[in-house]
């Protein structure tokens, strides 16, 4: 897949029209389904693989807007003669082939009465806003998902592109196809997205903040379906382990079949015109999607919340003024009888821990360890995953860190970032979720 200028959205259709597997669901909208290494050798076709040759270009094409400036000012020693320095070189201003803009503006020829295209400058490839303006941040899922809420709540005004799976998500950041990605890693009621934990030691993104979104649940159908014709329900596996109380408080003994996530089961039952089917999914998608909503807030637990963290390319600096949390990763060649000497690093300094998460190590899942009277003994290796509410920018967090470095034979800092602080906001007020 071609890298792209993350500032250019032109350029997505060049990638649509590329990719084999990228499918149109809405005008302005487009699936990222799978991502292939991308081809250097069109970088000659327009297309660039890095921040630098970005900046270049941009810088050429200032400096041509800055010779055209000049050549304007100067009328008696400029003309056709008049030369600008570009990058070094000396170059005529007639080869830079620029259209006089206060010709246009005064009228000129017939034919050139309208504005051209102005050039990029570098002020258009500088990094994108921090609070959401034009970014264009990646979900899992289709329109209407929880995600794409988390995300919209996380970066307001946002372009929101849907990817089909978790790590299409991540690869879309990384080939700068998105500025940011919005993803899950804990409910409150199913507990953590394992895939995504993993996710974030296969892949270098850093997590740059967090959102929490309440779940609201709804039961939806076709337009003029009562719960006496469903046959069945379908859903993402935790949104229907999450409604099955409430299920049965409705009568609805009915076949329970899994799917990929809410949103996507509401499309699938409007699509297929399933008369005999409903989905567990947000209002939002009753309303993409043209559903009737046959029972609103059916979740079991009305103190349903799931976390989700912001993923950037590059990390956000740390600060005091605020709450931060940091979160990391480490192993030990040891076992896990370190972990009680990295948990005391953390309490002896006083910094409250706000989750750990264990993983098995996939480079090495198990340790052998040889004992002549006894035999060998079979232990499973892990990686620790903790979030700490401290900032990288305290003293206190660098040398708790520094202690555990001592006693781990791994250690990354996933992301130093803001927390949640927003009030808390009952489910049932949640409608885009």
């Amino acid at each position: 897949m071609q890298a792209i200028s993350p500032s250019t959205p032109n350029n997505l259709k060049y990638l649509i029209g590329t990719s084999p597997s990228t499918n149109r669901v809405a005008p302005n909208r487009i699936i990222v389904k799978c991502v292939y290494g991308y081809d250097s050798a069109n970088l000659c076709k327009g297309t660039v693989s890095s921040r630098a040759d970005w900046q270049t270009s941009c810088a050429i094409l200032a400096s041509k807007v800055v010779s055209q400036e000049q050549s304007s000012t100067d009328k008696t020693g400029g003309g056709a003669d008049h030369v600008a320095a570009i990058n070094g070189h000396k170059t005529s201003i007639t080869d830079l082939s620029l259209v006089p803009i206060g010709e246009l503006a005064n009228g000129g020829s017939d034919n050139n009465r309208q504005l051209q295209p102005k050039p990029l400058t570098i002020s258009d490839l500088s990094p994108a806003p921090m609070h959401g303006s034009q970014l264009r941040v990646a979900y899992q899922g289709v329109p209407g998902a929880y995600s794409e809420a988390a995300a919209g709540k996380a970066y307001p005004n946002c372009e929101a592109i849907p990817c089909d799976q978790f790590e299409v998500a991540f690869q879309a950041v990384e080939l700068w196809i998105a500025d940011r990605a919005v993803l899950p890693v804990e409910n409150s009621l199913g507990g953590s997205i394992h895939r995504n934990y993993d996710l974030l030691l296969r892949h270098r993104l850093h997590i740059v903040g967090e959102v929490q979104l309440p779940v609201h649940h709804c039961l939806l159908t076709l337009p003029g379906v009562r719960k006496e014709y469903l046959n069945r329900v379908i859903s993402h596996p935790q949104a229907l382990a999450q409604c099955e109380h409430t299920l049965t408080k409705l009568g609805l003994n009915v076949a329970r079949e899994a799917v990929d996530d809410t949103a996507g089961a509401a499309e699938y039952v409007a699509t297929n015109n399933l008369r005999d089917t409903a989905a567990i999914a947000s209002a939002r998608a009753a309303e993409l999607y043209g559903m009737q909503v046959l029972a609103d807030g059916i979740q079991d637990d009305p103190s349903n919340v799931t976390r989700f963290v912001m993923l950037a390319r590059e990390p956000i600096i740390p600060r005091t003024d605020r709450p931060f949390k940091t979160s990391i990763v480490f192993a030990h060649d040891k076992g896990t009888s370190v972990l009680f000497k990295v948990l005391s690093a953390f309490a002896f300094r006083n910094i409250s821990l706000t989750k750990i998460e264990s993983r098995p190590h996939r480079n090495n899942p198990i340790r052998l360890v040889d004992d002549a009277n006894v035999g060998t003994a079979k232990h499973f290796e892990y990686m620790f995953y903790v979030d700490f509410e401290a900032s990288m920018a305290e003293v206190r967090a660098q040398n708790a860190l520094a202690e555990v470095q001592e006693f781990t034979s791994f250690l990354r800092v996933l992301g130093s970032y803001p927390m949640d602080m927003t009030p808390w906001c009952p489910s049932s007020d949640s409608r885009g979720d």
